[in-house]
């Protein structure tokens, strides 16, 4: 269900090349959550980066909500860049297997398992 990879990059570079690759596969980053800073702003001792990201492909998700608008509330698809312990990591939640549990609907499989390859490559790429 979920897709994590190590990087030896820093958060910072993970991040801008995360941002490439997305767009070079024909989505946008619509919103970059900086979780970690957001809980430092609020008094919470936190030592880690997260950063989350929004992403799209409008048309893909235009198939989705086509097809039921209640799968509004599982868009956009997120990448997180994270630190664990030190250590840069980038995953994901894999949209083929949230879906599944979401929908019966074939071909909304198909663009899940699409979807999901692309993001898969763009965290390899990010990597």
């Amino acid at each position: 269900m979920y897709h994590i990879i190590e990087s030896d990059k820093t958060l910072d570079q993970v991040s801008t090349d995360l941002e490439d690759a997305v767009k070079r596969h024909g989505f946008g980053v619509l919103f970059i959550h900086d979780m970690g800073e957001a809980l430092r702003r609020k008094g919470i001792e936190f030592t880690e980066g997260c950063r989350v990201f929004e992403v799209c492909n409008p048309q893909q998700a235009a198939k989705v909500l086509s097809s039921d608008m209640r799968l509004n509330m599982a868009l956009p698809c997120r990448i997180s860049v994270f630190t664990d312990n030190g250590q840069t990591k980038i995953g994901m939640i894999k949209p083929a297997g949230m879906l599944a549990s979401l929908s019966d609907d074939a071909e909304l499989a198909d663009v899940a398992r699409e979807v999901e390859e692309k993001l898969i490559r763009m965290v390899e790429e990010a990597r």
